[in-house]
C-alpha cells in the first residue's frame, strides 16, 4: 500500500493543526525500479554491441550502423530521462470538509481569469459556458470574480457575456439548488435529457428553455455580423465599437457588467451575484502584444484594481468547470498550515469531452495525467500547463519565497475599491493595458508570465520553481476542467507542433532546466522538465529507424543481431519489455489497447512531421531568421468531418507537407516489407532469414501502424482522404531514396 502523509508530515491532535490535504506514494516502487534496471542493462548492451561491431572503413552499411547507435544512444538516453517521474509518483487528496470547518467564514477571494482571442475560431456561445460554469461553482459569490480577456476585441464576444449574466441569474440558483454536475449548460443538458422528478422537471424545462433562447440569440447575432441597434443601446459598454474599431487596432476596453459589491446585483434567489469583468487589451499595428502571455498580464493588473483576490484560476475559454468544489478543492492545498505558505500553484490536468472512445488522435494522456505529471509533483515540480491552474496571485507577479515566509490571505487582506464607482474603476485600470504600459518594466520578465516563447506557461511555472516556491499536481477523481480536443489530424499536428517547438525553445535558452534550475529545483525535476523540452530532437532518431532499416533491407544490408547471436536477446528483451509494461501502465491508467494502438501510432506520426519540423524551425529562430508566432486552434469543423472522427476515422484532407513526409515513410516501409519478405522467403538456406527478420519485423509493424495512411492514399474518396498530390509527390522522393546508395 502508498504511504500516506498528513499534509507531508504528521497528523497533529490539534484540530486546528490537521492537514488540509493528503500525500500517498505510488505503490510498488521498488519492484518498478528492478524492472526498470534491466531494461537499462539491455540498453546498456546494446550500445555495446552497436560500439564493438561497427563495419571497418569501405564496407557496405558502415555510417547506416554509426547512425543506429546514435539513434539508439539517444533513444537510451531519452528512455533513462523519463524514469526521473516514475520514481517519485505522488498523488495529492484534499480534505475539503476540514476546510469548510476551519475557514468557511473567512475564505480568502478568488478571482477567475479566461481567455479568448477569436470569435470565429472560439464561438461566444462556447466562451459563455466556461464563463457559467465557473460562476456557479460552490463557493460564495460575494468572494468571487470572473475576468474575460478578450484579444479578438469582439462585440459579439461582449454580448455573450453580457447575455450570460443575465442568464446566471436563474443558472446560479438553478445550480445550487439541485446540485448539478457539470455546471457549463452545454455539457449539462447534453448529459442529461431524460428528467422524472416533477419539481425538478418543471424547472430543469424552465431553464433549458432560458439557455436554448440565450444561445440562439447570441448565434444569430454572430451569424447576421450586426448587433441590434435596440441591444446596443441597453448597455453603455457597445459604445466602445465602432466603424474603426479592428481586432488588431483599437483602444483598451474594461467593463464591469456585474459589480459583485452591490446589494442589488443579485440572482432570481436574492443572493450576491459574482464580479463580471470584460477586458480587450489596446492592439495597435506594429506593435508587439505576446500572445495568451500578454493577455494574462493585462488581467493580472487590471483585477489588481478591482478585486484583487489573493488566488488566481486560470482556463482556456473552452475548457469548462467539471466539478462544482474544484475551488474550495484546491484551496485546501494553499490553505494548510504546514506547508500551504510554500505552495505557489495547483495545476490540475485537462480532459476532454470530445474524445472518441478508443482516443483517435492520442489527445487524452492518460499516462501523462495519471504518471509523469504526478512524479514531476512529487518533487515539487508540477509543470504549468496553462490552464486548469489556481496560482498564488504574488507567486505570478515575480515574488520570491523566503524561509519563514507568512501571507494573510483572507479578505481583509484584499483590496477595498468600496468607495470607487464603476466608472472610476474602469477608466483607471485602461491606462493599465495600453500598448505602452509594459515599456521599460519588468512585465514579462520578472513579473507575470514570461515573455517570447510559444509555450509562455511552462516557462512561466519553472521561473516560479525556481524563486523557492513549490507546485502541486493535483488528479482528482472527477476531472475538475474539461475542455475540446483537436478532432482532425492537421489541428493536432499543429498544436503539437507549437509545443514542442516552444519547449525546445525553452532547451536553449536561458532557462533550459539543467542550467537555470541548477542547485535550485531537484536533479529529477530538471530531467522531468526534459521530457517534454526534449520532444523535438528525439524526432531524429525516430525518423531514423523508420527509415534507414527499410531502406538497407532493400539493399540488402543487415543492421541488427542474428536471430541465432546471444546479443539478439539484449535487443528482443528491450523491445517486449518495454512495450508489455507501456501496455499495462497505459490501461491501468484507463485507457484501451486500441487507444494505446493508436497512440503508437500518433507518437510516430508526430515525432516525424509535428517535431521534426519544430526542431528546424526552433533552430530558425535561434539564428534570428524567424520569430515567435502563436498558432491558435480552431475549436470549429464542419458536420462530416465530426461524424468522421465520432467514427474514428484519421481526417487528411490537405496538402500540408506533414502528410508528404507521413506517406512517403508509410511507402517505404511497404515496398521494403515485400521485397524483404520476398528475400527471407526465396531463400532457401534460411540465412537471410536469420540476418534480416528483425528488419522484416519492425517494417512489419510500421506497416501495421499506417494502414489507415494506406486507405487515405488508396481507398478512400471521401473529402478527409489524403489528396493525389501528395500521393505523387511521395512516390517521387520514395523512388529517390531507393535510388540512393547506402553506405
Amino acid at each position: 500500500m502508498g504511504k500516506k502523509e498528513g499534509g507531508e508530515g504528521e497528523e497533529s491532535s490539534t484540530t486546528t493543526t490537521l492537514p488540509l490535504f493528503e500525500s500517498k506514494t505510488a505503490r510498488f516502487r521498488g519492484v518498478y525500479r528492478v524492472f526498470a534496471s534491466t531494461i537499462f542493462v539491455g540498453v546498456c548492451l546494446i550500445w555495446v554491441y552497436r560500439l564493438i561491431n561497427i563495419p571497418k572503413a569501405g564496407e557496405r552499411g558502415r555510417w547506416a550502423w554509426i547512425g543506429m547507435l546514435m539513434a539508439e544512444f539517444l533513444f537510451g538516453l531519452y528512455w533513462i530521462i523519463t524514469q526521473s517521474v516514475r520514481w517519485s509518483v505522488t498523488y495529492r487528496q484534499p480534505l475539503k470538509n476540514r476546510l469548510s470547518q476551519r475557514y468557511e467564514e473567512k475564505l480568502p477571494g478568488v478571482d477567475v481569469f479566461i481567455c479568448t482571442a477569436d470569435p470565429k475560431m472560439e464561438p461566444p456561445s462556447l466562451v459563455i459556458n466556461t464563463v457559467l460554469s465557473v460562476l456557479s461553482c460552490n463557493f460564495p459569490s460575494e468572494k468571487l470574480s470572473v475576468y474575460l480577456s478578450d484579444d479578438g476585441g469582439s462585440q459579439f464576444t461582449f454580448y455573450a457575456l453580457l447575455e450570460a449574466s443575465r442568464f446566471s441569474k436563474y443558472w446560479i440558483p438553478f445550480c445550487k439548488k439541485f446540485k448539478v454536475e457539470p455546471r457549463a449548460p452545454e455539457a449539462y443538458f447534453a448529459l442529461h435529457s431524460d428528467v422524472h422528478d416533477t419539481e425538478y422537471g418543471q424547472e430543469w424545462f424552465d431553464i433549458k428553455k432560458l439557455y436554448e433562447e440565450m444561445k440562439n440569440r447570441i448565434d444569430s447575432v454572430v451569424e447576421s455580423g450586426k448587433i441590434p441597434e435596440e441591444t446596443r443601446k441597453q448597455h453603455k459598454g457597445f459604445s466602445e465599437w465602432n466603424p474603426k474599431v479592428a481586432k488588431n487596432d483599437h483602444q483598451s476596453i474594461v467593463q464591469i457588467i456585474t459589480d459583485g459589491r452591490d446589494p442589488n446585483a443579485a440572482d432570481n434567489d436574492g443572493c450576491r451575484l459574482p464580479t463580471i469583468v470584460y477586458m480587450s487589451r489596446e492592439k495597435r499595428p506594429q506593435q508587439p502584444h505576446n500572445f495568451k502571455a500578454g493577455a494574462m498580464n493585462a488581467l493580472l493588473r487590471v483585477s489588481s484594481e478591482i478585486s484583487n483576490a489573493p488566488f488566481i484560476l486560470n482556463l482556456d475559454c473552452d475548457m469548462y468547470a467539471n466539478n462544482a468544489d474544484a475551488i474550495r478543492e484546491a484551496l485546501c492545498f494553499f490553505l494548510d498550515e504546514k506547508t500551504g505558505h510554500e505552495t505557489a500553484y495547483v495545476q490540475h490536468p485537462q480532459f476532454y469531452n470530445n474524445l472518441t472512445k478508443n482516443d483517435i488522435y492520442g489527445n487524452a494522456c492518460f499516462v501523462t495525467s495519471a504518471v509523469e505529471l504526478p512524479g514531476l509533483g512529487g518533487y515539487g515540480a508540477a509543470l504549468y500547463c496553462g490552464t486548469g491552474c489556481f496560482h498564488r496571485r504574488e507567486c505570478l507577479c515575480g515574488k520570491k519565497y523566503s524561509k519563514g515566509y507568512t501571507k494573510k490571505w483572507n479578505i481583509d487582506g484584499q483590496k477595498s475599491t468600496i468607495d470607487k464607482s464603476i466608472q472610476e474603476l474602469e477608466e483607471s485600470t485602461k491606462p493599465l493595458i495600453d500598448c505602452s504600459y509594459e515599456k521599460s518594466s519588468q512585465w514579462g520578465k520578472e513579473m507575470g508570465l514570461i515573455y517570447g516563447c510559444p509555450v509562455e506557461d511552462i516557462v512561466t511555472g519553472l521561473a516560479i520553481q525556481c524563486r523557492g516556491w513549490k507546485s502541486v499536481y493535483y488528479n482528482p477523481e472527477r476531472p475538475s476542467f474539461v475542455g475540446v480536443a483537436p478532432n482532425t489530424l492537421e489541428i493536432a499536428l499543429v498544436q503539437q507542433k507549437r509545443w514542442s517547438e516552444g519547449m525546445f525553445q525553452i532547451f536553449f535558452s536561458e532557462y533550459c532546466p539543467f542550467i537555470y534550475g541548477h542547485g535550485k529545483i531537484h536533479f529529477g525535476a530538471q530531467m522531468g522538465y526534459c521530457i517534454y523540452l526534449l520532444w523535438a530532437p528525439v524526432s531524429f532518431p525516430t525518423l531514423y529507424y523508420a527509415l534507414v532499416p527499410p531502406l538497407c533491407l532493400l539493399h540488402g544490408i543487415p543492421l541488427f543481431p542474428k536471430v541465432s547471436s546471444l546479443w539478439f536477446l539484449a535487443f528482443a528483451y528491450v523491445f517486449v519489455a518495454k512495450n508489455a509494461y507501456s501496455i499495462v501502465e497505459f490501461v491501468m491508467c484507463g485507457g484501451t489497447l486500441k487507444a494505446w494502438w493508436n497512440l503508437q501510432r500518433m507518437w510516430l506520426i508526430r515525432r516525424i512531421t509535428s517535431y521534426f519540423f519544430a526542431f528546424f524551425d526552433t533552430i530558425k529562430r535561434q539564428l534570428g531568421l524567424s520569430e515567435t508566432h502563436f498558432a491558435l486552434t480552431d475549436k470549429v469543423v464542419t458536420e462530416d468531418v465530426l461524424k468522421r472522427y465520432e467514427q474514428e476515422v484519421l481526417e487528411f484532407g490537405s496538402s500540408s507537407i506533414m502528410y508528404t513526409v507521413m506517406a512517403t515513410s508509410a511507402l517505404l516501409n511497404l515496398v521494403s516489407l515485400v521485397l524483404g519478405t520476398k528475400r527471407v522467403v526465396m531463400d532457401l538456406e534460411l540465412k537471410a532469414l536469420d540476418q534480416f527478420i528483425s528488419q522484416v519485423i519492425l517494417c512489419g509493424i510500421l506497416v501495421l501502424i499506417n494502414i489507415p495512411v494506406y486507405e487515405a492514399l488508396f481507398l478512400r474518396s471521401d473529402k478527409g482522404h489524403i489528396p493525389s498530390s501528395v500521393m505523387y509527390k511521395s512516390v517521387f522522393v520514395l523512388t529517390l531514396a531507393c535510388l540512393m546508395p547506402i553506405y
